[in-house]
């Protein structure tokens, strides 16, 4: 068996791959809470220095200038609206710290692999469902599947490894038990 197959390169392929879930987990949480601060410089910057952007897709500057405009209003006039995006910040905070189970014993807890699999196919029917319900333009919606779709390439390319290690350690274990 080549060392790159072995159960420490496995773990450590493992771990990098899951780092990497994380940080994208956590870096997508945190900016969901300075939300009107964000979507005040997009919108600058599709009348400035991202004013070719703006022009090639004239439907993605009304999005934001109405998105900026409504979070705005939110913020002076119902700021406690704002506070659903504040857990759903924490949300993404908490679903990357349960990823450390699977950074430290991956077989033992690929469920946490596979519950990350599961949420990120889940973002598409929500995003088709409450989308249209949202008044939510349905290429927005295919923004918010894609995270989805970008989101579970990682995990189940983690998850083989995962099964990889397991069939390289597992079978040790047993014969050891069976020894004893």
């Amino acid at each position: 068996m080549s060392d790159s197959n072995g159960p420490r390169a496995l773990r450590a392929r493992i771990r990098v791959w899951l780092i990497v879930f994380v940080v994208c987990l956590v870096l997508s949480g945190i900016t969901a809470f300075p939300l009107v601060t964000e979507l005040r410089l997009l919108d600058s910057s599709l009348d400035g220095w991202a004013t070719p952007v703006a022009q090639a897709l004239p439907g993605l500057a009304e999005w934001v200038d109405r998105v900026r405009g409504g979070l705005e209003t939110a913020d002076a006039q119902a700021p406690y609206l704002l506070y659903g995006t504040d857990w759903l910040a924490f949300a993404h905070l908490v679903i990357a710290v349960a990823f450390y189970g699977a950074y430290r014993d991956p077989v033992r807890n690929i469920w946490v692999v596979e519950f990350g699999m599961i949420a990120c196919v889940g973002i598409i029917p929500l995003a088709l469902v409450c989308g249209p319900v949202r008044g939510i333009p349905f290429w927005w919606s295919v923004i918010d599947m894609s995270f989805g779709l970008i989101g579970i390439l990682p995990l189940l390319h983690v998850r083989r490894l995962i099964k990889r290690l397991e069939a390289v350690t597992v079978p040790a274990t047993t014969e050891t038990a069976a020894v004893d």
